[in-house]
């Protein structure tokens, strides 16, 4: 089966570095780039025209929201599906699933769905949501229930510890289902993935750690009767030859002091979720050894919370990793880069191809619609050069 790649909508904002400076540099190129619908639709449209099947856009205080973002940039957009993350405490799972089946009618079946239970209290209470960790994937679970129980149509009658809905129905159910994406570390988080997931994602570490923890879902899976698909969210940073790409890797640290970097680590290190602390494992707060894995850089998060880690190399070596990924069970690959379009277009033109060409990967029909693929010799047109 081939590998199925999705891409970054950066909605909080964009740049060459991790960190922007407030003001730009006069004379350097960079600075804070704005997440506008114009720019968005750059990425959108680069990702198409790559072969990407999709787009996951976040969701927290942070950025704009991905519902509203998402749905205005499917309209721009022919086929390429979004990842909307969205958080099941807040918003009822009636309307939920209401909001579902009007996306899908509205887009053409395009929606993918990223449930984020949420592993930060801090965060949590700013949306008004000050149940403890476990108490919110009981009720992640319990949301589901019902979600998912209101898609396969009749009217839902349920009562958890959480939620309780009565005479819950749809006047227009999805068409198709929209895949659940599922991702967490602790043991809470696993069971709910075994139940509900149809993709269970992973941040990046090193291989052997992904395997392990892949494993534990499989068999909690086999458990509840279910086979699930496995994604991973990696940055990336490839480039023809493996020296420029680590430079490129090195200088997204640029401007960023060691004691920025110091209160990153500090503010982290309060965080309740499981797969952060993995992440945080990685670096442990130094810019020392942050070659985790051969081509897994731990660099981005030292400034950044979140997916932590990249692959950077020559374009052969991220694909050999993706190859090492793909051996152990996984299915998608969630990906991004800084700047977003430019790191697009260097991973599409350069390692999609190689994937391709071993077989690992099939371009999507409806991708690189209108692109130049001729050649002077064979009389076409290539790169703007019409042959006499």
């Amino acid at each position: 089966m081939s590998l199925v790649f999705h891409w970054f909508l950066p909605t909080n904002g964009d740049g060459r570095r991790l960190v922007e400076p407030e003001a730009p540099v006069p004379g350097a190129a960079g600075g804070q780039r704005p997440a506008t619908l114009s720019y968005l639709t750059q990425i959108t449209a680069a990702a198409e025209d790559l072969g990407f099947e999709g787009a996951l856009t976040p969701a927290g205080p942070w950025c704009d929201d991905a519902w509203v973002t998402t749905v205005a940039l499917a309209q721009r957009t022919r086929r390429l599906k979004f990842l909307v993350a969205f958080r099941p405490g807040v918003t009822s799972p009636t309307l939920a699933a209401q909001m579902s089946a009007s996306y899908q009618f509205h887009t053409g079946g395009r929606l993918l769905l990223n449930v984020v239970t949420g592993g930060d209290s801090v965060e949590q209470h700013s949306y008004g949501d000050w149940l403890s960790k476990d108490d919110r994937y009981v009720r992640c679970g319990e949301f589901l229930d019902v979600v998912r129980s209101l898609w396969a149509g009749g009217v839902v009658d349920y009562e958890g510890t959480h939620i309780r809905v009565e005479g819950g129905a749809l006047g227009r159910r999805p068409d198709p289902v929209p895949p659940i994406y599922f991702a967490g570390s602790s043991s809470a988080a696993l069971d709910i993935a075994a139940r509900h997931a149809d993709v269970y994602l992973t941040w990046g570490e090193p291989p052997g750690q992904v395997a392990e923890k892949l494993d534990r879902v499989r068999a909690l899976a086999t458990g509840a009767g279910r086979t699930l698909r496995f994604g991973i969210r990696l940055h990336v940073v490839s480039r023809d030859h493996a020296d420029e790409a680590w430079a490129a890797a090195d200088r997204l640290l640029d401007g960023i002091s060691d004691d920025a970097i110091a209160a990153v680590h500090a503010r982290m290190q309060t965080t309740e979720s499981e797969g952060q602390k993995r992440m945080l494992a990685l670096h442990g707060g130094s810019r020392n050894d942050l070659e985790v894995s051969p081509n897994l850089w731990a660099g981005v998060g030292l400034a950044r919370g979140g997916a932590g880690t990249a692959l950077v190399g020559s374009h052969a070596e991220v694909a050999d990793r993706i190859e090492e990924y793909r051996a152990i069970g996984i299915d998608e690959f969630i990906l991004s880069g800084y700047p977003h379009l430019e790191e697009l277009y260097w991973f599409g033109e350069g390692v999609l191809p190689i994937l391709e060409s071993r077989g690992s990967w099939s371009r999507p029909e409806g991708s690189a619609e209108g692109l130049h693929t001729g050649t002077i010799s064979a009389g076409g047109v290539a790169f703007g050069v019409v042959p006499r």
